[in-house]
């Protein structure tokens, strides 16, 4: 079984030592790694199922809070794609052997983030990214859903003070998004380049999901020409993509990858 509490493993991630908390399961190969989403945490609806997948299948997980998120110190406000990705491969690093990482929205950003600075840190024949699975994957968010999403005046006010509050269907106080946020994001853009993974790819989409659309996975795939991808467009599905049937698409997804390794 899991632990029942968060571990805080103090990492070095750059000149810096953060607490982050993390959820480790120990377990055979290939080990699974779940990347959350922008203001979420590890004890999702989705990442429990994950977890419950690896315990049934005798697989090793590991899962981290980001800073600023769940258990893990730091404040939200002072967060960045780079800080995060930051964290999310120092936690990688801190695996061993092949792992399929799933990520959900931001996740899925910060998963193909991690496959390649991990490829280029290692080379490509060494790298231990054996599959994605990638749900409602929010590429280039900062800048292509946040910040084009914005009104004139909200764009102002989030120059000006630093931060604006965006609506959301999750959150009643809405989501804080801040100026650092949305700048530091245009350094990790992808833009319209391909994607090198070098690995087998899913994408699990909802049709009806307001806050990545549909179309937004779709023009991904077209960038990942040169992997094995495999899109899954699902007609009544939202952005959480965490009934019942879903999760049973998620385990699917991930059972596909591991019977290929």
């Amino acid at each position: 079984m899991a632990p029942d509490n968060p571990i805080a493993e103090t990492l070095t991630v750059g000149p810096e030592a953060r607490a982050i908390a993390t959820l480790r399961r120990s377990g055979d190969s290939p080990g699974l790694m779940w990347l959350g989403g922008f203001a979420s945490d590890m004890r999702g609806t989705k990442a429990e199922a994950l977890d419950a997948y690896a315990e049934r299948h005798g697989l090793a997980m590991t899962r981290l809070d980001y800073s600023g998120h769940g258990d893990s110190g730091g404040r939200f406000d002072e967060g960045t794609i780079s800080r995060w990705l930051a964290e999310s491969l120092a936690v990688f690093d801190s695996t061993t052997g092949p792992q399929i990482v799933v990520g959900s929205s931001m996740g899925g950003w910060l998963a193909l983030l991690m496959t390649e600075a991990h490829r280029a840190a290692v080379g490509a024949e060494a790298s231990r990214i054996a599959g994605l699975v990638l749900l409602a994957p929010a590429v280039d968010m900062t800048r292509t859903l946040m910040w084009t999403g914005m009104s004139k005046t909200d764009r102002q006010t989030l120059m000006e003070t630093g931060a604006y509050r965006a609506p959301s269907d999750y959150d009643d106080d809405g989501y804080l998004i801040t100026r650092n946020l949305i700048e530091d994001g245009d350094r990790h853009l992808f833009g319209d380049r391909l994607i090198e993974t070098g690995c087998p790819v899913h994408i699990l989409q909802g049709i009806r999901d307001t806050d990545v659309p549909w179309r937004h996975a779709s023009e991904l795939v077209s960038r990942l020409a040169s992997d094995d991808v495999v899109l899954t467009l699902i007609k009544d599905g939202d952005h959480r993509l965490s009934r019942s049937e879903d999760l049973e698409r998620l385990e699917a997804a991930v059972d596909g990858i591991v019977s290929e390794l």
